[in-house]
């Protein structure tokens, strides 16, 4: 094994170690929210706590339990990291397919490693789509029968608004108008 190797794997235990003490809550969540919130006191460490949880989709078949008379279904599929939707006033649906923009400096030694690893675990390790794409349930079944490229070639879009006729789209680097 390579020293570097041996360097990452010690870096990455004593970073676990030091990051992966954090203790349960011993209030009740009720006490957590309202008017006058019960909230503990931070906790000092020398590195942050980070809690990433997995990204993974619903089992084959399984859904949410939703309310006594309503109903849940996928409205679309295979989309790539979607990010943001937004309704058009005719029932269309505009989706930001997006992950974070390349940043090559940041990819760099031990920092990076980890930044990686932790990426991946959020499902975010591919590269990104950067287009917004166009919805449509042409039938009214709740399910998006038609789906087609909106916008392509965006910088990592995530928000997106509408104001009169045009459409209002925030990169990473830049606020974007469309009509």
């Amino acid at each position: 094994m390579s020293a570097q190797f041996l360097l990452l794997i010690a870096g990455s235990a004593i970073a676990a170690a030091l990051t992966g003490c954090a203790l349960p809550s011993s209030s009740s969540i009720s006490d957590s929210y309202g008017p006058q919130p019960n909230l503990p006191e931070p906790t000092k460490s020398l590195l942050p706590t980070v809690n990433i949880a997995p990204a993974k989709g619903w089992p084959a078949g399984a859904m949410p339990t939703p309310a006594a008379g309503l109903k849940v279904q996928a409205f679309a599929r295979g989309l790539e990291h979607p990010r943001w939707l937004h309704v058009l006033p005719n029932g269309d649906v505009l989706v930001a397919e997006t992950d974070a923009p390349p940043k090559p400096d940041d990819s760099k030694g031990l920092k990076g490693k980890i930044a990686k690893l932790v990426m991946k675990r959020a499902g975010s390790s591919h590269p990104s789509a950067n287009r917004i794409s166009l919805l449509r349930d042409t039938n009214g079944d709740g399910v998006a029968d038609q789906k087609s490229v909106f916008l392509k070639n965006l910088n990592s879009p995530f928000g997106m608004a509408l104001a009169g006729n045009m459409l209002y789209v925030a990169n990473t680097d830049a606020l974007m108008r469309f009509p």
